[in-house]
Protein backbone atom coordinates (compact mmCIF):
# COMPACT_ATOMS: atom_id res chain seq x y z
CA UNK A 1 0.00 0.00 0.00
CA UNK A 2 3.53 2.24 -0.31
CA UNK A 3 2.88 4.76 -2.90
CA UNK A 4 5.58 4.59 -5.07
CA UNK A 5 7.44 8.13 -5.94
CA UNK A 6 8.50 8.40 -9.53
CA UNK A 7 11.54 9.89 -9.95
CA UNK A 8 10.49 12.12 -12.97
CA UNK A 9 13.62 13.94 -13.10
CA UNK A 10 15.38 10.84 -14.17
CA UNK A 11 13.03 10.18 -16.52
CA UNK A 12 13.62 13.40 -18.30
CA UNK A 13 17.91 12.75 -17.54
CA UNK A 14 17.32 9.38 -19.41
CA UNK A 15 19.48 8.92 -22.58
CA UNK A 16 21.42 12.25 -22.44
CA UNK A 17 24.43 10.77 -22.64
CA UNK A 18 27.23 11.98 -24.94
CA UNK A 19 26.72 13.01 -28.26
CA UNK A 20 29.84 13.17 -29.68
CA UNK A 21 29.58 16.96 -30.18
CA UNK A 22 29.20 19.97 -27.30
CA UNK A 23 26.03 21.07 -28.49
CA UNK A 24 23.13 21.32 -26.10
CA UNK A 25 20.19 18.82 -26.94
CA UNK A 26 16.96 19.83 -27.72
CA UNK A 27 14.45 20.17 -24.70
CA UNK A 28 12.44 16.88 -24.56
CA UNK A 29 8.60 16.94 -24.72
CA UNK A 30 7.17 16.83 -21.77
CA UNK A 31 3.62 17.30 -23.20
CA UNK A 32 2.74 13.72 -21.65
CA UNK A 33 4.11 14.39 -18.08
CA UNK A 34 0.71 14.14 -15.85
CA UNK A 35 0.48 15.34 -12.15
CA UNK A 36 -2.87 13.40 -10.70
CA UNK A 37 -4.90 16.29 -8.76
CA UNK A 38 -6.09 16.21 -5.35
CA UNK A 39 -9.51 14.65 -4.68
CA UNK A 40 -12.20 16.09 -6.47
CA UNK A 41 -9.51 18.23 -8.54
CA UNK A 42 -8.36 17.45 -12.06
CA UNK A 43 -4.74 16.26 -13.92
CA UNK A 44 -2.82 18.34 -15.32
CA UNK A 45 0.08 18.11 -18.11
CA UNK A 46 3.08 19.50 -16.52
CA UNK A 47 5.71 21.56 -18.89
CA UNK A 48 9.30 21.53 -18.31
CA UNK A 49 9.40 24.73 -15.93
CA UNK A 50 6.95 23.23 -13.81
CA UNK A 51 8.96 19.74 -13.38
CA UNK A 52 11.95 21.94 -13.16
CA UNK A 53 10.25 23.94 -10.07
CA UNK A 54 9.04 20.32 -8.33
CA UNK A 55 12.37 19.04 -8.76
CA UNK A 56 14.03 22.15 -6.82
CA UNK A 57 10.79 21.90 -4.20
CA UNK A 58 12.47 22.47 -0.42
CA UNK A 59 10.62 21.14 2.58
CA UNK A 60 9.66 23.36 4.98
CA UNK A 61 9.38 24.06 8.67
CA UNK A 62 5.44 23.70 8.10
CA UNK A 63 6.22 20.22 6.72
CA UNK A 64 8.06 19.13 9.39
CA UNK A 65 5.66 20.20 12.08
CA UNK A 66 2.78 18.82 9.84
CA UNK A 67 5.12 15.20 9.88
CA UNK A 68 5.61 14.89 13.80
CA UNK A 69 1.89 16.08 14.04
CA UNK A 70 0.82 13.38 11.83
CA UNK A 71 2.72 10.59 13.54
CA UNK A 72 1.50 11.79 16.77
CA UNK A 73 -2.17 11.64 15.01
CA UNK A 74 -1.06 8.10 13.46
CA UNK A 75 -0.21 6.69 16.72
CA UNK A 76 -3.82 7.61 18.71
CA UNK A 77 -5.18 5.73 15.64
CA UNK A 78 -2.67 2.98 15.94
CA UNK A 79 -3.70 2.85 19.69
CA UNK A 80 -7.26 3.03 19.27
CA UNK A 81 -7.54 0.24 16.45
CA UNK A 82 -5.78 -2.05 19.08
CA UNK A 83 -9.12 -1.77 21.13
CA UNK A 84 -11.03 -3.54 18.66
CA UNK A 85 -10.22 -7.26 18.66
CA UNK A 86 -11.35 -7.45 22.63
CA UNK A 87 -14.55 -5.51 21.85
CA UNK A 88 -15.96 -5.40 18.99
CA UNK A 89 -19.18 -7.37 17.88
CA UNK A 90 -18.74 -6.42 14.06
CA UNK A 91 -16.45 -8.66 11.97
CA UNK A 92 -16.58 -5.77 9.05
CA UNK A 93 -15.83 -3.08 12.11
CA UNK A 94 -12.74 -5.19 12.90
CA UNK A 95 -11.45 -5.92 9.39
CA UNK A 96 -11.58 -2.16 8.66
CA UNK A 97 -9.31 -1.30 11.98
CA UNK A 98 -6.78 -3.96 10.76
CA UNK A 99 -6.64 -2.47 7.88
CA UNK A 100 -5.69 0.99 9.64
CA UNK A 101 -3.69 -0.56 11.69
CA UNK A 102 -1.40 -2.10 9.00
CA UNK A 103 -1.64 1.13 7.06
CA UNK A 104 -0.35 3.63 9.60
CA UNK A 105 2.36 1.47 11.32
CA UNK A 106 3.72 1.64 7.17
CA UNK A 107 3.08 5.39 7.16
CA UNK A 108 4.76 6.09 10.68
CA UNK A 109 7.46 4.42 9.18
CA UNK A 110 8.04 6.02 6.14
CA UNK A 111 7.46 9.69 8.09
CA UNK A 112 10.13 8.54 10.34
CA UNK A 113 12.11 7.99 7.70
CA UNK A 114 11.47 11.26 5.68
CA UNK A 115 13.03 13.35 8.80
CA UNK A 116 15.45 11.05 9.58
CA UNK A 117 16.31 11.82 5.60
CA UNK A 118 16.55 15.66 6.54
CA UNK A 119 18.01 15.63 9.43
CA UNK A 120 15.11 15.84 11.73
CA UNK A 121 14.39 13.57 14.77
CA UNK A 122 10.88 11.83 14.56
CA UNK A 123 8.61 11.92 17.88
CA UNK A 124 7.47 9.05 20.15
CA UNK A 125 4.33 7.60 18.14
CA UNK A 126 3.40 6.44 21.66
CA UNK A 127 2.94 9.90 22.80
CA UNK A 128 -0.45 10.14 22.96
CA UNK A 129 -1.33 12.90 24.89
CA UNK A 130 1.53 15.29 26.16
CA UNK A 131 -0.16 18.46 25.53
CA UNK A 132 -3.94 17.09 26.64
CA UNK A 133 -4.73 17.94 29.71
CA UNK A 134 -8.62 16.71 29.72
CA UNK A 135 -9.61 19.72 27.03
CA UNK A 136 -7.58 18.45 23.70
CA UNK A 137 -6.24 21.78 23.67
CA UNK A 138 -3.04 22.28 21.65
CA UNK A 139 -3.57 18.83 20.38
CA UNK A 140 -3.16 18.24 16.06
CA UNK A 141 -7.12 18.30 14.48
CA UNK A 142 -9.05 14.83 15.24
CA UNK A 143 -7.62 14.27 17.93
CA UNK A 144 -9.40 12.81 21.09
CA UNK A 145 -9.24 13.56 24.36
CA UNK A 146 -8.20 11.49 27.33
CA UNK A 147 -11.88 11.44 28.72
CA UNK A 148 -12.85 10.25 25.24
CA UNK A 149 -10.18 7.62 24.98
CA UNK A 150 -11.45 6.75 28.10
CA UNK A 151 -15.26 6.46 26.82
CA UNK A 152 -13.93 4.56 23.86
CA UNK A 153 -11.60 1.60 26.15
CA UNK A 154 -14.56 1.46 28.74
CA UNK A 155 -17.61 0.67 26.02
CA UNK A 156 -17.82 -2.61 24.67
CA UNK A 157 -20.01 -4.66 21.88
CA UNK A 158 -22.27 -2.39 20.04
CA UNK A 159 -21.81 0.65 21.98
CA UNK A 160 -17.75 0.51 21.67
CA UNK A 161 -18.40 -0.03 17.58
CA UNK A 162 -20.76 3.25 17.24
CA UNK A 163 -18.36 4.84 19.08
CA UNK A 164 -15.05 3.54 17.85
CA UNK A 165 -17.08 4.16 14.28
CA UNK A 166 -17.87 8.01 15.16
CA UNK A 167 -14.55 8.96 16.83
CA UNK A 168 -12.18 7.19 14.50
CA UNK A 169 -14.16 9.43 11.67
CA UNK A 170 -13.87 12.31 13.21
CA UNK A 171 -10.07 11.71 13.86
CA UNK A 172 -9.64 11.04 9.80
CA UNK A 173 -11.60 14.24 9.55
CA UNK A 174 -9.13 16.24 11.52
CA UNK A 175 -6.30 14.46 9.36
CA UNK A 176 -7.75 16.20 6.07
CA UNK A 177 -7.77 19.17 8.05
CA UNK A 178 -4.04 19.06 8.48
CA UNK A 179 -3.34 18.65 4.97
CA UNK A 180 -5.43 22.15 4.60
CA UNK A 181 -3.78 23.69 6.94
CA UNK A 182 -0.17 22.83 5.64
CA UNK A 183 -1.02 23.97 2.21
CA UNK A 184 -2.44 27.65 3.61
CA UNK A 185 0.73 27.53 5.42
CA UNK A 186 2.59 27.25 2.12
CA UNK A 187 4.08 23.81 2.88
CA UNK A 188 3.61 20.22 0.73
CA UNK A 189 5.46 21.42 -2.28
CA UNK A 190 8.29 18.91 -2.20
CA UNK A 191 7.54 16.05 -4.01
CA UNK A 192 7.55 13.16 -1.32
CA UNK A 193 5.34 15.30 1.34
CA UNK A 194 3.18 16.19 -1.73
CA UNK A 195 2.78 12.57 -2.99
CA UNK A 196 2.12 11.86 1.07
CA UNK A 197 -0.45 14.24 1.52
CA UNK A 198 -2.36 13.43 -1.72
CA UNK A 199 -1.92 9.91 -0.66
CA UNK A 200 -3.91 10.84 3.01
CA UNK A 201 -6.66 12.52 1.15
CA UNK A 202 -7.53 9.65 -0.71
CA UNK A 203 -7.05 7.19 1.56
CA UNK A 204 -8.61 8.43 5.37
CA UNK A 205 -11.99 9.93 2.43
CA UNK A 206 -12.28 6.40 1.28
CA UNK A 207 -12.46 4.79 5.14
CA UNK A 208 -14.74 7.80 6.37
CA UNK A 209 -16.94 6.69 4.09
CA UNK A 210 -16.85 3.07 4.29
CA UNK A 211 -17.05 3.94 8.41
CA UNK A 212 -20.70 6.25 7.66
CA UNK A 213 -21.83 2.99 6.16
CA UNK A 214 -21.48 0.94 8.78
CA UNK A 215 -22.00 3.01 11.53
CA UNK A 216 -25.80 3.82 9.52
CA UNK A 217 -26.25 -0.25 9.77
CA UNK A 218 -25.88 -0.06 13.39
CA UNK A 219 -28.73 2.41 13.74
Amino acid sequence: RRVAIAPVALALAAGCGGSGNDEPEPPRDVGNVVQPGAPGEPSRKLSAQDLAEIDQAKHTQADVRFMQDMIHHHGQAILMTEWVPGRTESRDVRLLARRMELSQETEVEQIQGWLRARGEKPRDPEDHGDHDHGSGEGLPPGMLTSRQLGQLYSADGRRFDRLFLRFMTFHHQGALTMVQELREAGGGAETEIGVFTNHVEADQGIEIARMRELDAGLR
